[in-house]
């Protein structure tokens, strides 16, 4: 049985961790085959957008499965071993240009928080709970938790969970700032829907450029990253999107995007 499933229909990609035995924790096996399933949307110009979820309605995923033999390593090796693309292939991927939303359904914990981290959008439900715990266990959120958490919403408040490994519910995290919208249990598909919605009515080639453009230049000055000429750029730069889009908002019509 396939334990991480992806399905593409009308330009969204959905990618979701059916583990729920262990609450979508992701072994080797999982982490594997979220890897392949991001180079394989690299490299499909249909796909406009990602929608990453758990199963069921307890968790979007606990992070890594203390069940597998993974926890048999040290400290140093896990260290050493760690994946380039960072937890589930994507918390420290910076290759995929095609906007990911994160759909929170349960608890998001250790590197199932740092999935969120790597993400660009995050829905949740009321019901969710974020952390990075890894210190209650003997652990470090070493694929982006805590370098990502200090950097995406204000420092005493990443420390403060850092520095304790506690939970915070999805309306302390809206407040933060991680997290976009939240929305009942009940809600939660519509509110998804209604983002990816919002995307598709862009043009494909600007928003690619923008993804690149946001992970391709975070270490630059904002000056430096204008005069950068990203591939992303150059190409919606001389699109026909570029052409279309000018020529809809003449004529007082929605955009019809070329090739959508």
């Amino acid at each position: 049985m396939d334990e991480v499933t992806l399905l593409i229909h009308d330009g969204v990609a959905t990618v979701t961790i059916d583990r729920q035995h262990v609450l979508n924790a992701v072994d080797g096996s999982a982490q594997a085959r979220l890897n392949r399933i991001w180079e394989q949307l690299e490299q499909d110009p249909s796909v406009r957008a990602v929608v990453i979820t758990g199963a069921g309605s307890k968790a979007f995923c606990v992070g890594a499965d203390m069940s597998a033999s993974a926890v048999d390593k040290t400290g140093l090796e896990y260290w050493a071993g760690l994946d380039p693309n960072g937890f589930g292939g994507l918390s420290l991927r910076t290759s995929l240009d095609i906007p990911v939303i994160a759909k929170v359904n349960g608890y998001a914990l250790g590197g199932g928080m740092e999935i969120v981290l790597g993400a660009d959008i995050v829905v949740a439900a009321d019901s969710a709970k974020f952390g990075l715990t890894e210190p209650r266990v003997g652990r470090l959120a070493l694929d982006g938790g805590i370098h990502q958490l200090v950097r995406r919403v204000p420092y005493t408040q990443a420390m403060g969970m850092l520095l304790t490994g506690r939970k915070a519910g999805a309306a302390e995290m809206h407040a933060m700032g991680l997290v976009n919208e939240v929305v009942p249990a009940e809600e939660l598909d519509a509110a998804v829907q209604r983002w990816v919605d919002q995307i598709l009515a862009c043009a494909p080639t600007s928003v690619r450029a923008v993804k690149q453009m946001a992970a391709q230049t975070s270490h630059l000055t904002a000056a430096e990253a204008r005069g950068l000429r990203l591939p992303a750029l150059m190409a919606a730069l001389d699109s026909e999107d570029s052409a279309e889009g000018v020529r809809a908002f003449q004529e007082k019509r929605p955009p019809v995007w070329p090739g959508c």
